[in-house]
This record gives C-alpha cells, structure tokens and sequence, in this order.
C-alpha cells in the first residue's frame, strides 16, 4: 500500500512523495512529478541491538566507501565490531540496501557513507546537487523535508540572507515539517536529476534531543 502527498508548485508541475511499505514503489522515483520516496520498514532486533551499542559508543563512526556491488564483502565494513550480537545482520541490512540502491538505478558501485551524529549535520533546508540520494536512519531521528506547496524556493541558500529558516521566509504560514521514520528508507531526487533542476527535495538535518541524542545514518550515492 502506498500514499500521496502533493503539492502543486505551478500550473503545470505537481510535485509528490510517494509513502508506502512496499519496496517496488521506490521505482516510482523515475516518475518525472515523484520528488521523495519514502519505504517504511522494521528491522530486526539483532539489528536493533547492534545499533543501540553503536550509538553508545564514545567516538563516532565516519565511513566512506566506495562499493562495488559484484565484489565488496560488507561483513568487513566495520571490523572492530565484528564480535558485537548483531553485526552480521546489520552488515547483511547494508549489502541489501545497496544492491537495492545499485538494481535501481544501474550502478555497478555506489558511493556509500555510515556515520554517527550527535548534531545536525546540514541543520538548514537545502537542495542536494546530486541525481538522487538514498538514506536510511538507523536509530535517532530521521531527516526532515518539506512539500514544495509549503516554502518559497527563492529564500534557500543565499536567497535567506543569512537568516534562520524559521524567520527567511522559506516556510509559508501552513508549513507542516515532515521526517522520514526511523529505518525507513528514503530517495531523494536532486537538482542533478535531469529535468529535476528546479525541483529538487528539500530536506536538513533534525536537531537531536536528550531523548535521540544520536544517530546513525547511512547515505547511498551514484559513484
């Protein structure tokens, strides 16, 4: 099953988020008004586990790696951890989502991030410069975004003057902050999509709390 949020942004552009838990709808992306494609999902409680001791560790995890889907053997990614309850399942997870990520889109490699956070990393509203970015996170508190029927697209970036997203502007009397769910995973189409220039999702990072003061957040990138 699958939902809609639109947003008409002109008379002849309607942008949407399709919201589902069926992973066939992320094929939706390609639909040329599909902006966001979110999948809810529950992952399971040996993965739940390895990411709740990830996230009470002391120093934060930063990997970058590029993946070549045919090759890469994900139970080396994080090899400290390797005798964690979990670890096995969670590397299984990452392997999964990526030639997911890669069947999609037709990429022998994939450009692949995990890394713990215990601040918001991009904490204003932003586009991404990229075709179109998968992130999941594990633990924490998702991403946030906004439907295109809910900013003024000419107060990002330096169109703000360098004012807070709260008072630039950017937001419209009835804007509702979206987050993407906790382990759900979400594409989101960029300006680098060919015909998307204009369009692309805008989303920042969700300041962290004392009850989610981390998070674990896995991005995949065309390589």
């Amino acid at each position: 099953m699958s939902a809609v949020l639109q947003s008409q942004q002109s008379p002849t552009f309607t942008a949407k988020a399709v919201i589902s838990n069926d992973l066939a709808d992320l094929s939706s992306i390609y639909e040329y008004d599909t902006h966001m494609c979110i999948v809810q999902r529950h992952v399971s409680a040996p993965i739940r586990q390895f990411v709740r001791q990830l996230l009470q560790q002391p120093h934060n995890i930063n990997v970058l790696q590029f993946v070549s889907i045919a090759s890469f053997d994900f139970q080396e990614l994080l090899p400290q951890f390797t005798h964690w309850a979990g670890y096995r399942e969670f590397c299984q997870d990452l392997a999964d989502i990526s030639s997911l990520f890669s069947d999609l889109f037709d990429l022998p490699q994939v450009g692949l991030r995990l890394h713990t956070l215990d601040k918001a990393m991009c904490p204003k509203f932003h586009v991404d410069k990229v075709p179109c970015r998968l992130t999941t996170t594990y633990g924490g508190t998702g991403t946030e975004w906004l439907r295109d029927g809910d900013i003024d697209r000419s107060k990002l970036g330096s169109g703000a003057n360098g004012m807070a997203d709260s008072a630039s502007g950017l937001l419209k009397a009835h804007a509702a902050i979206q987050t993407v769910p906790t382990d759900a995973l979400a594409l989101l189409k960029g300006s680098g999509w060919e015909g998307n220039e204009q369009h692309g999702l805008v989303h920042r990072s969700p300041q962290l709390s004392p009850e989610a003061p981390r998070r674990l957040l896995l991005t995949l990138d065309f390589a």
